[in-house]
């Protein structure tokens, strides 16, 4: 199993994920470099399906699967731990993230993880859900993924974050060597690299506790500690 990254638009992230024989695009926006990369790889394209409903993920839906043979699946027909087979022995597991819009999910694979707009490389999506403690779920449920999984997200937000991160946590350490490591040619980073910078994933760090501290906000609990951040800062 493999996987290749697409950029489309402004800052739109597409993949594609295949094996020799098969092959599943997710949030398809660059469907004609899909298409031509499939050729290349002398492998089909079979299924196309979204990491939620947002019209940037799916623009490119209709596009790909005229052009293949391809087969839609509706994201919100997942279910949770639902597999998609790649036709060698190896699959994609369906993990539904509700928060940034309650049909949000991600799909983890051999070493990576597609989040969409749940996971964003040192931030996280708008929770234009409202539900901020399904959003907290969410984010804790891909925090305990290895540390060494590769995020790969829906967009690439990642020197704007950098420099937003930094004004949350000023002191942090980490920050300049994520900084420097960004690639806008393969946006990724791995979820331990994420727990150390990423403000949105640090509500339970003593330093994020004492920064809220700080500013006067509520941090007895850890919705309290997240909400602060994410309605703050």
């Amino acid at each position: 199993m493999d996987i290749q990254q697409f950029r489309y638009g402004a800052d739109n992230l597409g993949y594609l994920v295949y094996s020799k024989k098969f092959s599943i695009a997710i949030d398809p926006g660059a469907s004609e470099d899909m298409v031509k990369f499939a050729k290349a790889k002398n492998i089909p394209i079979d299924i196309v399906t979204n990491t939620h409903t947002h019209a940037d993920h799916t623009q490119g839906n209709n596009a790909l699967l005229k052009k293949t043979n391809a087969r839609f699946i509706d994201c919100t027909s997942l279910s949770h731990g639902q597999i998609l087979d790649l036709k060698d022995g190896t699959g994609i597991e369906v993990m539904l993230t509700p928060g940034h819009t309650m049909d949000s999910l991600c799909f983890r694979g051999a070493g990576f993880v597609v989040t969409g707009d749940t996971l964003f490389n040192a931030t996280v999506g708008n929770c234009f859900s409202g539900d901020l403690e399904s959003f907290l779920n969410s984010l804790k449920l891909l925090m305990t993924l290895p540390g060494d999984t590769l995020v790969y997200a829906g967009h690439d937000y990642v020197l704007e974050a950098v420099k937003y991160a930094g004004i949350i946590e000023p002191d942090n350490p980490d920050l300049s060597g994520y900084a420097s490591s960004y690639n806008p040619d393969h946006v990724v980073s791995r979820l331990s690299e994420e727990l150390k910078v990423n403000p949105y994933l640090r509500f339970d760090t003593l330093s994020m506790i004492e920064r809220l501290k700080e500013k006067n906000l509520p941090k007895e609990t850890q919705l309290q500690r997240f909400s602060s951040v994410m309605e703050v800062f």
